[in-house]
């Protein structure tokens, strides 16, 4: 007779707070049946769907059906089945007190008659920021964050960003999750941090030596981080008018990825050593010393103020190009270009590090400056890999040279195996207690300090209106 071993890993309740919202629909859901469907997922486990929707558990699981449609990966429809009697659904509006005491009763209702003891907690906060204050406050009140005890039922808390809208909300926020959580609670979510190409960007900076030697002023020439969208502000007009460009993507995604780029190599591979190194870059940003005006630049895309949910004579960036330095020892004087638009002429995310072209040159003829300079870019998005710009002579009899490449595709050199959405590794990564990817109290004070001084600034300086379908104003 075989004996089943059994199952030693805790159980676990997700609870999601916003569970009928978009990013549920598109991201969170899907995330988790993918993990499911891998065996990434604890066997016993519970995810509570908290939304304001007046829906009955028939319509709920209805709902949950419908967004995994399409994504069984081959499985039968038993086993879709039964990840979605996983589900349970509490009907609750957000600042809502009564509904945490029926939260409440329903996690102890799970750990008591389904799992017969005391369970891993962890809350996803998939709603807008302006409901986090009170999200926090209401949690903290009704007791659901405070662990079991021993070795059984830690807590945990995801918050996406943007977190805060200045230095002091997002202080003010840090507050208020310290009455709840420890910091290595505290999973405060930027999904760029989780993307294949930029966790693959700290291996291959590290693990080869080929590069490492290189990486500073005195072989880099500059940097550029660009992350541009051809859509528009689309049905999100009226959120994106009260935050722009730089709040959006700029204070979290491009400085992040500066942070990779520029950060030491940390003592060790753990979380705390890797953020501590992100921090610290973070914290010498400046723009040179500069005017505002040679350092960063805004603009807005003509037909904006068209666009539905926008105030009338909104003066919200919908681009920006920002010229900063990195006051360390290793960047010393090396520019920083970061980039960010919508309605622009392509869509890409890529960090393009250009190198000085060497000092001698003897396939050019004396006394002309030698341009052949390499580059080396990270593709983040779409067609993620990694492309290193050479030069050779060309064949032949003169001394002429050309370009060539060297390339790495993730698409082609997976084949088979499918690289894991951001949010998948973010949920894993959670359940893990893993916090590498995802960003301290001192990365969001640090990035909210640098930007907030660019913020106040813009608002005595002029707007520039580009054409959709182009790239924008012209860069710094």
């Amino acid at each position: 007779m075989v004996i089943k071993k059994k199952d030693a890993t805790p159980p676990t309740i997700i609870v999601i707070f916003g569970v009928t919202g978009d990013l549920s629909r598109r991201k969170l859901i899907p995330a988790l049946f993918d993990l499911e469907a891998a065996g990434m997922l604890p066997a016993k486990l519970r995810i509570i769907g908290f939304s304001r929707r007046t829906w009955s558990k028939a319509e709920f699981y209805a709902y949950i059906r419908e967004v995994l449609s399409g994504r069984n990966h081959g499985r039968e429809a038993s086993f879709v089945e039964k990840f979605v009697k996983k589900f349970e659904y509490c009907q609750a509006f957000f600042d809502e007190a009564q509904a945490y005491r029926r939260l409440g009763e329903l996690v102890v209702r799970i750990e008591k008659s389904t799992f017969k003891q005391c369970a891993n907690k962890l809350y996803y906060l998939a709603v807008p920021p302006h409901f986090y204050e009170g999200i926090f406050r209401e949690l903290a009140l009704s007791g659901l964050t405070i662990p079991c005890g021993g070795n059984e039922g830690w807590a945990r808390i995801l918050v996406e960003k943007p977190f805060g809208n200045d230095v002091r909300t997002a202080k003010k926020l840090d507050l208020l999750l310290g009455m709840l959580f420890k910091e290595e609670q505290i999973f405060r979510i930027d999904h760029y941090l989780a993307k294949e190409a930029l966790q693959n960007l700290l291996a291959f900076r590290f693990s080869n030596a080929l590069f490492e030697p290189v990486w500073n002023h005195e072989h880099i020439d500059s940097i550029a981080i660009t992350l541009a969208e051809t859509d528009t502000v689309g049905t999100r007009g009226a959120f994106y008018d009260g935050i722009g460009a730089l709040k959006d993507v700029g204070q979290n995604h491009l400085l992040q990825m500066l942070s990779l780029i520029a950060m030491e190599p940390p003592k060790d591979a753990r979380a705390d050593s890797i953020r501590r190194e992100r921090a610290r870059v973070l914290r010498v940003l400046h723009g040179g010393g500069s005017p505002l005006s040679q350092y960063a630049l805004r603009g807005q895309y003509e037909g904006y103020q068209e666009e539905k949910g926008i105030a009338a004579g909104s003066t919200t960036e919908t681009f920006f190009s920002l010229k900063v330095f990195v006051r360390n020892k290793r960047f010393r004087g090396v520019p920083f270009v970061l980039s960010s638009g919508k309605g622009l002429s392509e869509a890409r995310t890529d960090i393009v590090i250009s190198f000085k072209p060497p000092h001698h040159c003897p396939c050019r003829a004396k006394q002309v400056k030698c341009t052949h300079e390499n580059r080396l870019s990270f593709r983040i998005q779409p067609n993620e890999g990694i492309e290193l710009r050479f030069w050779i002579k060309k064949p032949g009899f003169s001394n002429e040279l050309e370009e060539k490449h060297l390339s790495f595709s993730y698409a082609a050199s997976v084949q088979a195996v499918r690289l894991p959405d951001a949010y998948e590794r973010l949920l894993a990564d959670a359940l893990a207690g893993d916090q590498t990817l995802f960003t301290s109290t001192e990365e969001v004070q640090a990035a909210w300090r640098f930007i907030m001084p660019i913020l106040a600034a813009w608002q005595q300086s002029p707007l520039v209106v580009y054409k959709k379908g182009t790239q924008g104003p012209a860069s710094l």
